[in-house]
Formats: structure tokens, C-alpha cells, sequence
């Protein structure tokens, strides 16, 4: 067993490497630690709260690298055989990619945090901010899913059977690769359809929708499903193919003000001038109506009863719903209490008996 001779003493050449490394690390997490504090504090003095979100998401990576920089630096200290040499370089060649990687991966992530920060929905009208928030969801998933890829085909690469394996394979692809593909074809046809809706956006986050006849919200964009959020607190996962592929209702494509619909049945004699004045009136006074329209017209006639249409706009799908409930309401307790006339009835004219008429012919 080597030995290294230090102040005086013999001491066994692995416990000196063990010193050495347990050193660097410490150092490096030491280092490491005043260095984020510096960080914190300038991110503290800043306005806004992006380098905030990019120092948070860079202080775990951050420290992992400077411990394989420590180690990388002292390594030439370490009396290592041949074994343990070329062990420690194979260690190298996955750690060092995996190490960017992972900082990559968290830059793009913190970048569209920073982006979903910014956007804010949580306004009247959210347009711009939904497809800034849907196209940066996308292409960060996207972003992610392709340095993830790079790295783990990097750290194979450093592997040399590996990497000799995968030269022969690629020479011997052909029926395995084809077959892998057909294999794929649901995935990748998602993925592809995933990497077009960021840029043409037939969805956007919170955008109003009706898919396979379920009212909801777009909760979730994924590379290759979507969530939405329905009325009733369920979830409806959709592939994002369905988007592209088969026709669905958007509420708030352009914009998230809607015009809704209230329709009653009313007797055909019903005064549809005095039921317009009050509906007018119900509606002035809602606060949840946006002021744009509002309109009362008779839109079908039967035997026994007509249709009458109320519209009223308002500023986005929650609230139409509730202002086309209170409309319904108040409409229908005034039809009760103060036009019980216009309830809708049904009309029954009754002829003589056949007899009475002849008795009545004869006399």
C-alpha cells in the first residue's frame, strides 16, 4: 500500500485522496454558498421578480457543478491507479453533460415562469396574455424534451460499447427502424401536432371550449394532450391531435366577451312590448351586463305557444352564464306574478255531439 509521508507521519496514500476530495467538495460548497447569497442579494435590490425566479432555479444546479469543478481540479493531486483513472474519466463523460443539461433545462424553465409571470389572466380581457402564456408552455416543453434528449444521447455516446453498439445498430437499422416507427406513430403524430399548436394556436390556457360536448376551460397544453377543466370540477384529457384534426367550439378565440341567449315559451297573446320594457330594465340594472347589446324578439311561432329571445352580452363565458340565470329568473317570476296571461296554455274548441245537431236541424 502506498504511503505519503506528511508532518512527520506515514499516512496511507487513499486517506490523503479522501482528504483531498472531502476538502474540495466542502470548498466548492462553501464557494458555492457566497456566491448565491451575492446573487440573492442583488436579485433582492432589482425590481421585478425575473432574476429572482432564475437565480431560485440556477441555485441546485449551480451546485452540483461546483463540486464537479472541485473534483475536476483536484484530481490531479490524487494518486489514483490505472483502474480507478480511467473510472473516474468514464465518470466524467456522464456527469459533465448531465450536469449542463440539467442547468439548461432549468434556465428554460425558469425563462417561462418569468413569461407566465408576466402574463397576467387575471384580467377582463386576457387575449394577449393566454397566447403569450400557450405558445411559451409549448415551447419550453418542447425546449426541455430536446435537451433531455441531447444529454442522455451525449452521456451514451461516452460510453464506448455503448457506442459501438449504437454504430452497429444505425448500420442494421432497417425493418427494426421501421418497425419502430409504425410503433411511434401515435406518439409522434401528438408530438408534431404538439410543436403546430404553438404556433397557430387553435387553443390558448383558460380559452373557453366545448369538446366532445362537455363545457370547460383549457386548464393544461402538454406536448401531447391537453387538459381542460369542466363546469363540474372533472377533467377532460384530449389528444392534442383532436385540435387539429376534428372540429370543436372556442368561446373566446378572439375575444372573451360573449353575447348570451335566454329563450322562453310564452301564450301567443302574451304583450311582448310590456315583457321587452321590463326585460330591459332587469338587464340595465345586472351588473354583471357589459353595456354592448341587449335585445328582445320573438324568434318562432306555434299553435300553442311563440319563442321569445333575449340577448345581452358580457365580458367573458362565467359571466354570461350567470347573467343569462338571472335574466331567466327575473323574467320568468314576472311572467307568474304580473302577466300570468302569457303562460303558455292550450286552446280546446269542442263541437256539439252529432245528435244535439240533428235535434237542433229538425226543431
Amino acid at each position: 500500500m502506498q504511503q505519503i509521508e506528511l508532518l512527520g507521519t506515514r499516512v496511507p496514500a487513499f486517506v490523503i485522496d479522501i482528504g483531498l476530495v472531502a476538502l474540495s467538495i466542502l470548498i466548492a460548497i462553501v464557494v458555492h454558498g457566497l456566491g448565491m447569497r451575492v446573487l440573492d442579494r442583488i436579485a433582492r435590490r432589482t425590481p421585478g421578480s425575473t432574476d429572482d425566479i432564475f437565480v431560485e432555479h440556477a441555485r441546485r444546479p449551480l451546485r452540483w457543478i461546483a463540486v464537479g469543478i472541485a473534483l475536476a481540479t483536484v484530481r490531479r493531486f490524487l494518486n489514483l491507479p490505472p483502474t480507478a483513472d480511467a473510472a473516474w474519466t468514464q465518470a466524467a463523460g456522464l456527469i459533465v453533460p448531465l450536469l449542463v443539461g440539467s442547468l439548461a433545462i432549468q434556465m428554460i424553465r425558469a425563462t417561462g415562469k418569468a413569461i407566465e409571470l408576466d402574463a397576467d389572466i387575471s384580467v377582463a380581457d386576457n387575449l394577449r396574455a393566454r397566447r403569450r402564456r400557450t405558445r411559451s408552455a409549448i415551447l419550453v416543453r418542447i425546449a426541455v424534451f430536446g435537451v433531455g434528449f441531447l444529454t442522455i444521447c451525449l452521456m451514451l455516446l461516452s460510453i464506448p460499447s455503448i457506442r459501438s453498439v449504437g454504430v452497429t445498430l444505425m448500420a442494421s437499422a432497417g425493418l427494426a427502424g421501421l418497425a419502430v416507427g409504425a410503433a411511434a406513430q401515435p406518439l409522434l403524430k401528438n408530438l408534431i401536432a404538439g410543436i403546430q399548436m404553438a404556433f397557430t394556436e387553435p387553443v390558448r390556457l383558460d380559452d373557453v371550449v366545448i369538446v366532445e360536448g362537455e363545457w370547460g376551460r383549457i386548464e393544461e397544453i402538454r406536448l401531447t394532450y391537453v387538459v381542460v377543466a369542466l363546469w363540474d370540477e372533472r377533467r377532460l384529457v384530449v389528444p392534442v391531435s383532436q385540435f387539429l384534426e376534428k372540429p370543436f367550439q372556442n368561446w373566446t378565440r378572439n375575444t372573451s366577451q360573449l353575447l348570451g341567449s335566454v329563450f322562453l315559451m310564452l301564450d301567443p297573446a302574451a304583450d311582448i312590448d310590456r315583457l321587452r320594457a321590463h326585460a330591459e330594465q332587469v338587464v340595465k340594472a345586472n351588473p354583471r351586463w357589459d353595456g354592448r347589446a341587449f335585445v328582445l324578439q320573438v324568434t318562432d311561432s306555434k299553435a300553442d305557444a311563440i319563442e321569445v329571445r333575449i340577448l345581452a352580452t358580457a365580458r367573458d363565458a362565467a359571466t354570461a352564464f350567470d347573467l343569462r340565470c338571472d335574466i331567466r329568473e327575473a323574467l320568468l317570476a314576472y311572467v307568474r306574478d304580473q302577466m300570468p296571461e302569457a303562460l303558455p296554455r292550450r286552446r280546446v274548441a269542442m263541437d256539439a255531439p252529432l245528435n244535439h245537431r240533428a235535434a237542433s236541424g229538425a226543431a
